[in-house]
């Protein structure tokens, strides 16, 4: 199946058509009238993520003397058991980390590389007639980075033992978890999509035993239960990270993977590494907006930034059809400069400075037609003239404030569980291009392009807001959407999640391009004269709700000394202070 017929799948699963303008929710007595609710306000420490219990857990280790970091690791192992359709520790993780003691922003890119001893002409030969890498199956498996981002985030920021991180985890994969409506839809999503039933989805025999009960997809309100991964983490918890890239958890993958004919080698793990990054960052209307470097695309958030900032945004109404053009065209000028120069900078000389620059957004922006929706726009050249999931963000009483977002990549995963060890491992390679002159293209040892990326601002210097919207291409438009909210409209941090939102398919990561003005979808509150007036200026508007990204944010009073936490009202997660 190639990526597109995937993505196209996936969006007909998922989507339902609703009629816009449409409500059945209540009155609020203050605040938006789409809020869904009241941010949470707290003094002492917040934890926003995709799930009730994984918060719960992230305050308890907060209460126990942990640091925001410490609970922030603690509840993204929890994630993966709670939420494996979007998290685990096969998968990578990205992280931004303010700390007060050294006052200043840390960006950890623990994303791993593709097999050393594959080479292009090889991974050729294997695909046959397949042009692209598939999203299932041993060939779209890299070296799975969240287990080695953990241990380098809890040695630089933790203070709690290590092993006391994974205890709630633990407890639920043996104990079991109820499954929640959100979690559920997107795991019988993955079972069709996948073909769960059938070969095609890797390795099926561990798929089913690990990840269905009675041969189904577990449903709302279902206990799952995972004692393999209960084991698998009991021995991290006791033997540290190492025991999973060159102990005996490397040595049980390595014998699944040969059996298996992933490429993959025991090298790879036992030389996988993270890395520090410094994050990056442009200045929209006073507010410094930081993201992390490619490999990732947080860098199309600022580049969309900057070619907004021209425009008086909060003069126009929200979520009006001016507004909405004005954000989709900012998002395609970003998309096509994602589709070319987003790539591992060890392979590539990303022109970063160029691509966030004030006078190259200037130039880009002429580009925009203010009464019309522009079609396929080629990258620019950003070169100055010189010689691509589960986020959640946990603040504590010290001012540490974390934002982390880690991924599987498409819902669960390749497909291929490892014997007895209760997780699946990453299909982030298919991500890679398989056209040579594609800066993207796959080679040995190289990092793919990652649609994962959290987000942080601060204000004249200090921190201002930790915030993510999950969802591949969905995140940096959403956190535009949210951004803007918050600063040009001056919502609250709940209300910037809730309010309804756009998403907009053009260029793919590849630099596949879809015919036309691409494909805008709408959030069914959107008006339906806001929806006419978008057809009218040429945007092929599709009525849909449902694949709009997953939002966790917290912001941060300073001179009150009080958080402000929000969750998602679309998905079932929850922020809890104390």
């Amino acid at each position: 199946m190639t990526g597109r017929r995937m993505r196209l799948l996936l969006l007909s699963l998922v989507l339902s058509s609703m009629a816009y303008g449409s409500s059945g929710g209540g009155d609020r007595a203050a605040g938006n009238y789409f809020a869904s609710r009241s941010p949470v306000m707290a003094r002492s420490g917040v934890a926003a993520t995709s799930h009730p219990l994984a918060s719960q857990i992230a305050i308890d280790v907060l209460k126990d003397g942990g640091s925001a970091v410490d609970a922030a690791i603690a509840a993204n192992i929890a994630l993966g058991v709670m939420e494996p359709t979007g998290s685990g520790i096969g998968g990578d993780l990205f992280a931004i980390v303010w700390d007060p003691k050294t006052k200043r922003l840390h960006g950890l890119n623990a994303s791993g590389r593709s097999p050393r001893g594959q080479s292009y002409t090889q991974l050729k030969e294997k695909l046959g007639d397949n042009a692209k890498i598939p999203f299932f199956g041993p060939l779209s498996v890299s070296v799975p980075g969240a287990v080695d981002g953990w241990d380098m985030l809890h040695k630089r920021f933790g203070n709690l033992d290590w092993e006391q991180l994974f205890q709630g985890a633990i407890r639920y994969a043996r104990e079991g978890v109820p499954v929640t409506p959100a979690i559920a839809h997107s795991w019988d999503i993955y079972h069709r999509i996948s073909g769960g039933d059938k070969d095609f989805v890797g390795d099926v025999s561990n798929y089913r035993k690990t990840f269905l009960i009675e041969g189904k997809p577990p449903v709302a309100g279902e206990i799952f239960r995972n004692p393999d991964l209960a084991l698998t983490l009991q021995k991290i918890a006791q033997q540290g990270a190492e025991v999973f890239y060159k102990g005996e958890l490397a040595q049980k993958m390595d014998a699944y993977m040969r059996v298996k004919g992933i490429p993959l080698t025991p090298q790879d793990f036992s030389d996988h590494h993270g890395d520090w990054v410094e994050p990056v960052s442009v200045n929209y209307r006073g507010y410094d907006v930081f993201e992390l470097p490619p490999n990732g695309q947080g860098i199309a958030v600022l580049q969309m930034l900057n070619v907004l900032e021209d425009y008086d945004l909060s003069a126009i109404d929200h979520n009006s059809a001016e507004y909405l053009h004005l954000l989709v065209e900012a998002k395609k000028l970003a998309f096509a400069d994602r589709a070319k120069f987003y790539v591992d900078p060890d392979f590539y000389d990303v022109p970063l400075a160029g691509l966030l620059s004030k006078d190259y957004a200037a130039k880009r922006r002429k580009l925009i037609s203010e009464t019309s929706a522009g079609e396929s726009v080629g990258a620019g050249n950003p070169r100055l003239k010189k010689g691509d999931t589960v986020y959640l963000t946990v603040a504590d009483k010290d001012g540490m404030m974390v934002s982390l977002i880690q991924s599987n990549f498409a819902l669960i995963g390749s497909g291929m569980v490892p014997d007895g060890m209760g997780f699946m491992l990453q299909n982030r390679g298919a991500l890679f291009s398989m056209d040579p002159d594609h800066a993207n293209t796959y080679a040995a040892g190289k990092r793919p392009f990652h649609t994962i990326i959290p987000g942080f601002v601060m204000k004249d210097g200090q921190p201002f807001l930790s915030f993510g919207v999950m969802g591949a291409d969905m995140q940096p438009q959403g956190h535009v959407q949210v951004l803007c909210n918050i600063i040009d409209f001056g919502m609250n941090v709940q209300e910037a999640g809730d309010a309804a939102r756009f998403r907009h398919a053009s260029e793919t990561e590849t630099g596949n391009v879809l015919p036309g003005s691409g494909e805008l979808y709408l959030e069914s509150s959107i008006d339906s004269a806001v929806v006419n007036e978008l057809q009218k200026r040429g945007h092929n508007v599709r009525p849909f709700s449902g694949t709009f990204g997953g939002y966790q944010s917290i912001l941060l009073d300073g001179p009150q000394g009080i958080y402000y936490g929000a969750s998602d009202m679309r998905l079932d997660g929850q922020a809890i202070g104390y």
